[in-house]
């Protein structure tokens, strides 16, 4: 399986999501990119945001942002584990 991509916008590391990257890039299961800008100007200016494999994720502070990240991905996995049993039994 694939690992997830997490990127995270240098312009949202106020919020303290540089410690999330940190953090996740120290994970051997995560693919972490930080890019200058993601363009979510919006979401980057007012909350803890990174993206999951293309798909916007967000919390109330850098922490809860952690936790969100692994939800995702857990979510993600289990889908695709889904997908692929079903395919196998056809």
């Amino acid at each position: 399986m694939l690992k997830p991509i997490v990127e995270f916008c240098a312009s949202n590391m106020h919020h303290g999501t540089d410690r999330i990257m940190q953090r996740l890039e120290q994970d051997p299961d995560y693919e972490v990119i930080e890019y200058g800008c993601l363009g979510n100007c919006g979401e980057c200016y007012l909350f803890p945001f990174a993206l999951v494999d293309g798909e916007i994720v967000a919390a109330e502070t850098a922490d809860k942002l952690y936790d969100e990240i692994v939800k995702s991905t857990e979510q993600q996995r289990a889908h695709q584990a889904a997908l692929d049993k079903l395919l196998d039994d056809m």
